[in-house]
């Protein structure tokens, strides 16, 4: 891990394939990859995804929920809990690029600002929506076999 936040101090960009299902549909693990740049975490918007360090230490990839001036809100686009206030100190790096499928494209793609903006302000929604299209994959993937 020290290599990958020294690759970052360095202003280098980082290519990672994020793990666990957190940001899913956005982020598909195992399968998609996002780029990170360190950034300077005064400049945090909604609805950018960032690197940043929980107090206990683990490092996370989620969404910007809300930025007040001195503390920031993050969910994950498979969460409906919003997590915070976080100190901005805890925050490093920005995703710059996402890479679906052996395509990339920016995280400034207008078509991906609209969808993951969407997907954010539905958060209170995510629950009731992805329990039952869950169920209904999982029953068309029993019928294929």
């Amino acid at each position: 891990m020290q290599n990958f936040e020294q690759l970052l101090e360095e202003n280098e960009l980082v290519k990672i394939t994020p793990e666990g299902y957190s940001m899913y549909p956005l982020v598909v693990p195992g399968r998609d990859r996002v780029t990170l740049k360190k950034a300077d975490p005064n400049g945090i918007r909604r609805g950018e995804v960032w690197l940043y360090r929980r107090p206990s230490g683990i490092l996370v990839l989620h969404r910007v929920w809300k930025v007040r001036e001195d503390s920031i809100f993050m969910v994950g686009d498979n969460q409906s809990e919003v997590e915070g206030p976080l100190t901005k100190d805890r925050f490093f790096a920005k995703v710059v690029t996402f890479e679906r499928k052996g395509k990339e494209f920016s995280a400034r793609n207008p078509i991906y600002v609209v969808l993951s903006g969407l997907w954010l302000w539905m958060r209170p929604l995510r629950l009731p929506i992805m329990k039952p299209l869950a169920a209904l994959k999982k029953k068309l993937r029993g019928k294929k076999s």
